[in-house]
């Protein structure tokens, strides 16, 4: 019997490879807005994110989600984000 193939992705910020619904996906729309994509379908330019503070934190204390959503990320947007931040486990 053939196994169904598991999309894989890296999250930027550990650059741990995983599957695809393990990591939360972080979107620049076409529109140019930044949004939290919980089911990965949402149309735009998107970065992935383990479910562990620890990677939020790094991805936003460096730039590395503005360079990988190849955007500038405004202080209300990284606010934002924090506040997603801490809804996550350690």
């Amino acid at each position: 019997m053939r196994r169904k193939h598991v999309p894989q992705r890296t999250c930027i910020a550990c650059r741990q490879v995983q599957a695809k619904r393990e990591l939360i996906r972080v979107v620049r729309t076409p529109e140019g807005e930044l949004v939290i994509d919980q089911k990965g379908k949402r149309n735009g330019r998107g970065a992935y994110l383990c479910a562990r503070r620890s990677c939020w934190e790094r991805a936003l204390k460096g730039d590395q989600l503005g360079k990988a959503l190849k955007m500038e990320i405004g202080q209300a947007e990284k606010k934002r984000l924090r506040a997603f931040l801490t809804t996550l486990p350690e």
